[in-house]
């Protein structure tokens, strides 16, 4: 009798969600404002809940948070709640906590931002054919086409920086639980403060996957970024409300 075909990797996600906004200001956080007629954070855990592929989503939130319970998936069979942390790394090393229970070391974990609307389907599942074989991890990301400047005291140039090589990184960013775990733990370990979870992987001296996917898959930081993110969803011919 031949052995058991050990199971395919599942893919999971984790949404960083206990952050207050405060560069984009007002009294509501920026995950849960209206946008196109629903809650920010709906228009993201949308693409995830209603994906095949996705088994299921940890969205990590402060202790004090307020305006889940309003949230159309606060009650979903495949969305749960972690605590929130101090940073976002924190949050995800949370989020990890509670998958682990349900899900395997190999399996991957997306995680992505809760106030980045737009990703497109077309994007996600670009991202989920390279996992198929991709030993380390990828994310999302767009090549820099701006000319970039740089700046010691913020007023003037000091020269500017070749751009050739250089890309923005989105989210989502996936990569296998155990990996990514234990990539946290160590930047933790060194004191080490990465704002995203390429970074910590990085730290361990792997290269994660580039996947170039659409620069409208933007993060709401900024009041004049809401109304740009309606206007990308209606032209993704998005559903709304």
């Amino acid at each position: 009798m031949s052995a058991a075909q050990p199971s395919p990797p599942r893919h999971w996600v984790v949404i960083p969600a206990a952050g207050v906004g405060r560069r984009f200001g007002g009294n509501t956080p920026k995950q849960y404002l209206e946008l196109a007629g629903a809650m920010v954070i709906d228009q993201v855990l949308g693409q995830f809940v209603e994906h095949d592929a996705i088994s299921g989503c940890v969205v990590a939130l402060s202790a004090d948070d307020g305006y889940w319970p309003d949230s159309r998936y606060a009650q979903h069979p495949r969305v749960q709640r972690a605590p929130g942390g101090r940073e976002r790394c924190h949050s995800v090393a949370n989020a990890l906590a509670a998958l682990t229970p349900l899900a395997d070391d190999t399996d991957w974990v997306l995680v992505h931002d809760a106030a980045r609307p737009c990703l497109r389907r077309q994007d996600l599942d670009a991202l989920l054919e390279v996992l198929r074989d991709e030993p380390v991890g990828a994310l999302l990301a767009v090549p820099v086409h701006d000319t970039v400047k740089r700046s010691r005291d913020g007023r003037h140039v000091e020269g500017t920086v070749p751009r050739a090589a250089l890309w923005r990184a989105y989210t989502p960013q996936a990569f296998r639980l155990g990996l990514l775990r234990d990539a946290l733990r160590e930047a933790d370990r060194r004191q080490q403060a990465v704002t995203d979870d390429a970074s910590a992987v990085e730290l361990l001296g792997l290269q994660p996957r580039l996947v170039e996917g659409h620069g409208d898959n933007i993060k709401i930081t900024r009041p004049e970024d809401l109304p740009l993110a309606r206007f990308f969803l209606e032209q993704q011919g998005r559903p709304c409300g």
